[in-house]
């Protein structure tokens, strides 16, 4: 996961929302000590640079671990889901076909597409 987010770091910094309880929760998990709390959530940043410098702080898995069930608990799924879909880079195709015959000897296709992006 830590190469994961490492590659997708640019990208994350747009989507994460640092503040409503996410900083909290990395505090309360240990992925973060209050000195890194305090750097993150203090001082003249936007938004973008919080997020920088809270994901530059991520440097082993088991804290990429702890973030992404910070997310979870943050009502943040998509982030989560953007990062464990390596940016939505992966497509997973599923195409299903199945053939019946009817009563009145009519054959039927039917066809199911599964998308996941």
């Amino acid at each position: 996961m830590l190469s994961a987010i490492t590659s997708l770091q640019y990208r994350l910094a747009d989507i994460i929302e640092p503040d409503f309880g996410l900083l909290d929760e990395l505090l309360r998990l240990q992925v973060l000590n209050r000195r890194e709390y305090a750097k993150v959530r203090h001082g003249d940043k936007t938004v973008y640079e919080r997020n920088d410098a809270l994901l530059e702080l991520l440097t082993t898995e088991e804290q990429c671990s702890k973030f992404l069930k910070a997310l979870q608990r943050t009502h943040q799924p998509h982030v989560m889901n953007f990062i464990t879909q390596s940016g939505g880079q992966k497509l997973n195709l599923s195409v299903g076909c199945c053939t019946w015959r009817s009563t009145n000897n009519f054959m039927s296709f039917g066809m199911y597409y599964k998308l996941m992006i």
